[in-house]
């Protein structure tokens, strides 16, 4: 596991990636996390090639506008997540209100109404653990801040996969209680703030053999 601060140069990130080739990229959070993706995905290049997966703890009793929200922002096609839809690279997803979002081994999205999982649905365990399923080691995970504990053991399923995981710096989230929790988990690949996570976006499709 590395801890890097806010100013840790651009090479030392390169170099913990190198050698590593990504197909999807899920990022997870709660409380705070939509202040976290504005400050984190307009790091995304217009032409990035990995699908990005975003979940954030959503009310059941209301629709979901984060994929309008951010597709005003963004040079990438931006979608909610369709049930039995094809995982497309290069497009940014959203999971909806009210259903587990998955992704099955063809690289499909499976909707759920299965229990809620930490109290919430979507749960960001659920996401996690079927991607970390689906890709295995060319999956990477970032887990934002949050008031609970889920995605600790997503990351923990990631990481068993052979995947890549990344969590924010808890001193750094608006709610460092989900950042904790998956750190004392499973050890991530690597701790830091969000505006380093920001940096490490866009390497992970460029980064060198």
């Amino acid at each position: 596991m590395t801890s890097a601060p806010a100013h840790v140069a651009d090479d030392a990130l390169r170099a913990v990636l190198r050698g590593r080739r990504f197909e999807a990229v899920v990022i997870g959070g709660s409380a705070g996390g939509v202040d976290a993706l504005v400050a984190l995905l307009p790091a995304l290049p217009a032409k990035f090639r990995l699908a990005v997966v975003c979940i954030l703890h959503l009310p059941g009793d209301r629709e979901s506008r984060l994929a309008e929200l951010f597709d005003e922002r963004l040079p990438l096609p931006v979608k909610e997540a369709v049930d039995k839809e094809e995982v497309v690279p290069g497009t940014v997803y959203f999971a909806g209100a009210g259903y587990h979002l998955s992704v099955e081994r063809d690289r499909t999205f499976s909707l759920s109404c299965e229990p809620p999982v930490h109290f919430a649905r979507p749960a960001i365990d659920v996401l996690m653990e079927s991607s970390a399923d689906a890709y295995g080691p060319a999956l990477a995970g970032i887990l934002l801040t949050g008031a609970n504990h889920d995605g600790a053991d997503g990351m923990a399923r990631i990481r068993a996969r052979g995947g890549f995981t990344i969590v924010q710096d808890p001193a750094d989230a608006q709610v460092p209680t989900m950042p904790v929790s998956a750190i004392h988990r499973s050890k991530p690949n690597l701790i830091l703030p969000l505006a380093r996570i920001h940096a490490l976006l866009p390497m992970l499709e460029t980064n060198e053999p």
